[in-house]
């Protein structure tokens, strides 16, 4: 069974304050808790097909972590999707946003690919302990980000 990761987070912002946060791929540097870098390759800033190299920290210590992005779905304002490959596979990442009362729900999952050898037993086991808790962090930091400017 692959590994999979969830979290959302209701922002006091509408999706069009919200969806520029999400769909510009150079800012996502900017909500995470971990130091990284995005540039764009080749194609239109932020549109399907567009490609993109980031290159970050991932445990358990590897501070030049190289991923090759592609944005593969953009529905304005509700949702986008990349996949983000690097030597273990394709992570599939998606962003879904849903006007509610008083703001935005964001829903944002990961899918990681099958892993292999010593990650095949590992990420299942570290990834809910570590992994999750950055996400909620950096979906935390997308609410104070996004809410700073409105």
């Amino acid at each position: 069974m692959a590994t999979k990761g969830t979290v959302a987070v209701t922002i006091a912002a509408p999706p069009e304050t919200v969806w520029p946060w999400i769909a510009d791929v150079t800012k996502h540097a900017d909500w995470s808790p971990k130091a990284y870098r995005v540039e764009l390759v080749s194609g239109e800033p932020n549109a399907a097909g567009s490609r993109y190299r980031s290159v970050g920290w991932v445990p358990p210590n590897d501070s030049n972590h190289e991923n090759d992005v592609e944005i593969t779905q953009v529905v304005p304002m509700t949702h986008f999707a990349l996949d983000a490959t690097d030597s273990n596979g394709t992570f599939v990442n998606t962003f879904d946003l849903k006007a509610v009362d008083g703001g935005t729900e964001v829903t944002f999952v990961i899918a990681f690919p099958q892993m292999k050898g010593m990650n095949a037993i590992m990420v299942p086991i570290l990834f809910p302990l570590v992994g999750m808790s950055d996400i909620k962090k950096r979906m935390q930091l997308l609410k104070q980000k996004v809410e700073s400017t409105t």
